[in-house]
């Protein structure tokens, strides 16, 4: 059978995909819209159905919890590993073998290690050498200052990998502008010979098949690196992708961890490596509303790595080069690249692919922009844009309920519903949470005389009470994870690290599931969003350049965690 076709349509679609793409919208809206339907015809019963989604929730929270928990000692334990070390044990398995047998340390994954070493110490020559690989980074870029940029280039010399085998990419927009022609420029001049390569690759505008976002340029930019790799003799299956935003910066053991996980893996051109993205590098600088949203975000991602079942790539992520080349790299139709490329991938390979979870951070900026009206507007645009990928739906719809599947079909119905499911939670239940308590009582004609629905508030406040242990779990661990506090800000700035909690009822409802319903919204009605919203990214130095205080990032990375020179 043939391979079908990877990429998403442009311009009308066949009714069947047309189904599928208002399903999320229209779910969307019965879920919420039956409480009120059921208030009208029995108080009771819409008690009940509001009741059923509560628990629902809880055990979910309960879930999510234990899932914290876990995520973050595999955090903590995984960022304490020398994963050079290791990585060069499996250099020579052989001789590493009795040696790390003898260690008995106890370090996150050590058991793991020796099972490793032992299967390659077997047979050597069947798995690829540390020392023949090679990790090309593309670093996505549109308009953005070299304030926001240099930082990302220099935490790349700050990692435990040998130098010469990472291969940078700048890949900047033509629409940006001679602004970011010049930061390229720049960026070269002064990191180029630091690196095995540094390429500078400019995305020109308005190309056929392509809608305005980050697929086509990382794409355009990753053809151009296969083609510019094969010119010096590197083997595409030595090579690893990265992709990063411009204001992204890799965990010093990153590409040593990916390395490690690529070798060891037998069906290494089926995998993607996800690591946990980190919300964290201007933390103190955002307002508190966009605090609890990055947090948030930050744990969802600690959450999402303890469920490898259903990790899906997001943000920045490794795939080998030789899949990325067989799959046309990364879709130039989508403004949701980066979790459109694990349905991309999934049916390449027809259901055989997964995602690698890669327990250290990479770490980003929460949103900020120059004033707090248009950071308020930013962090709308980049959590709609995040909940498009509801634009996946049709995509795994028509190619699932088919009888031209090309995927098995009991794992592909699981994943078809987790998605859906996932997009329809995200745009319901808090509304339901929070407000579904009073629907009966308000709206049904018997709520004078109904005792369920007088009960219902109570009840469903006295399930909210529960379900702040996991909110406590959450600022417990928010506050562990913190960079240390800036000299600018006084001590009073901490207590408001804990008071912003108060805020998140409002932004998981606000931002939460109102982009989420704004998103399904666009499908519905056909107003596809084809255009990528690039969320600003300002610095504190650019913003209060006059009063000096700006401090870069691995300032407190380095100085809390102890990270030394390079190898």
């Amino acid at each position: 059978m043939a391979q079908q076709s990877l990429e998403l349509p442009l311009g009308k679609r066949t009714r069947k995909y047309r189904f599928f793409e208002m399903v999320p919208g229209l779910l969307s809206i019965t879920v919420i819209g039956l409480l009120f339907v059921l208030s009208w015809l029995n108080a009771a019963l819409a008690s009940g159905y509001l009741l059923l989604i509560i628990l629902a929730a809880l055990a979910r929270a309960v879930v999510i919890a234990a899932h914290t928990i876990r995520g973050y000692q595999h955090l903590t334990g995984a960022q304490k590993v020398d994963w050079h070390r290791r990585l060069g044990d499996l250099e020579q398995p052989v001789e590493s073998l009795p040696r790390e047998e003898a260690r008995q340390t106890g370090e996150f994954g050590q058991s793991t290690h020796l099972r490793n070493l032992r299967t390659l110490a077997t047979n050597p020559d069947a798995y690829p050498r540390p020392s023949q690989l090679y990790h090309a980074v593309i670093v996505a870029a549109y308009n953005e200052s070299i304030e926001v940029i240099e930082p990302t280039i220099v935490s790349l010399l700050d990692t435990t990998i040998d130098n010469t085998q990472l291969i940078v990419v700048f890949a900047y927009e033509a629409r940006g502008g001679e602004g970011i022609a010049q930061t390229a420029k720049t960026l070269k001049e002064r990191y180029g010979s630091q690196f095995g390569m540094f390429f500078t690759v400019e995305h020109p505008k308005d190309l056929p098949g392509e809608v305005v976002g980050k697929g086509g340029n990382i794409t355009y930019a990753g053809e151009y690196t296969a083609r510019e790799l094969k010119k010096h003799g590197i083997n595409s299956d030595d090579v690893i992708v990265t992709t990063l935003d411009c204001d992204n910066r890799p965990h010093p053991a990153y590409f040593d961890y990916v390395s490690y996980e690529y070798i060891v893996h037998d069906a290494r051109q089926h995998l993607s490596y996800q690591p946990v993205s980190l919300f964290l590098n201007n933390i103190w600088d955002v307002p508190a509303p966009m605090r609890v949203i990055a947090t948030g975000n930050s744990f969802w991602n600690i959450i999402s790595s303890m469920r490898p079942d259903q990790l899906r790539n997001f943000a920045s992520h490794s795939q080998p080069l030789t899949a990325l080349q067989g799959m046309g790299f990364w879709s130039k139709r989508s403004i949701v690249e980066d979790g459109h490329q694990f349905w991309r991938s999934y049916f390449y390979f027809k259901g055989d692919y997964a995602v690698t979870p890669i327990y250290v951070p990479i770490y980003q900026d929460a949103v900020l922009s120059e004033t707090y009206k248009k950071t308020l507007v930013a962090q709308f645009k980049q959590l709609r844009r995040w909940a498009y990928g509801a634009s996946d739906v049709p995509y795994v719809a028509v190619r699932v309920f088919t009888r031209k599947r090309q995927v098995p079909f009991g794992d592909s119905l699981v994943k078809f519903y987790e998605l859906l499911d996932g997009h329809v939670t995200l745009a319901s239940i808090s509304i339901l949470v929070a407000f579904g308590g009073w629907i009966p009582l308000l709206f049904s004609p018997e709520s004078a005389r109904s005792v369920p629905a007088h009960q219902l508030p109570v009840v469903v406040s006295s399930l909210q009470q529960i379900a702040l242990i996991g909110l406590c779990i959450s600022i417990f661990f928010s506050l562990k994870m913190l960079p240390p506090r800036p000299a600018r800000y006084k001590r009073h700035r901490t207590l408001l690290m804990v008071a912003q909690w108060i805020l998140m009822p409002v932004t998981s409802i606000a931002y939460g599931a109102m982009s989420a319903l704004n998103a399904q919204m666009h499908l519905l009605f056909g107003r596809y969003l084809d255009k990528f919203d690039v969320t600003e990214k300002a610095t504190v130095g650019e913003i209060t350049r006059a009063q000096g205080h700006r401090q870069h990032w691995w300032q407190w990375w380095k100085a809390s965690r102890g990270v030394g020179s390079k190898r």
